[in-house]
């Protein structure tokens, strides 16, 4: 089972991020390895926080050494080698980590690829939600193997393939 809690700070558009944020980490959990999670006895928590540029900022510049704000950021709380063990916990809970979303970057993407903020936040939602299981795009074979989950999860949401307008060749 699946407990996705939201924490929303001010300056985000009204709608029902909590319906979305629910939507978006189910699809992505059940278009991963670890699609069992979705129903398990066991309880996989994950907390999503809708927060400011400034926030993100900060939280990035802490833990990635890296001076700016970025769209989402993700703090798995389990081992991606471990995650396979973890429906036998001692109290039937397992919190899978963080998702921390800057309105303002997400806006502004959001804009600049003519979607609308809700539909892009998902999309990050889904992107945070591989991070948590272990999934990485540092090189190029991983990129490519979280990009096509995250396209496959997204389309489970009625929603484009975000990485389309990419160039191919050379």
């Amino acid at each position: 089972m699946l407990d996705i809690a939201i924490l929303l700070e001010d300056g985000w558009p009204g709608i029902d991020w909590e319906e979305l944020a629910e939507r978006a980490v189910t699809a992505a959990i059940a278009h991963s390895p670890y699609a069992a999670f979705v129903n398990s006895a066991a309880t996989y928590e994950i907390a999503v926080k809708l927060t400011s540029d400034e926030e993100v900022h900060q939280l990035n510049r802490a833990y990635r050494d890296k001076d700016k704000p970025t769209n989402v950021l993700s703090f798995p709380m389990v081992q991606c080698d471990l995650l396979e063990g973890t429906a036998n916990t001692d109290d039937g809970e397992v919190l899978l980590g963080d998702i921390v979303l800057a309105e303002g970057v997400c806006a502004r993407e959001a804009q600049g690829k003519g979607i609308s903020i809700a539909d892009h936040a998902a999309h990050l939602i889904v992107h945070g939600t591989f991070h948590l299981l272990g999934y990485d795009h540092m090189v190029d074979a991983e990129a490519e193997a979280m990009e096509a989950l995250e396209i496959r999860a997204l389309a489970n949401l009625g929603l484009p393939d975000p990485y389309g307008d990419r160039e191919t060749g050379d």
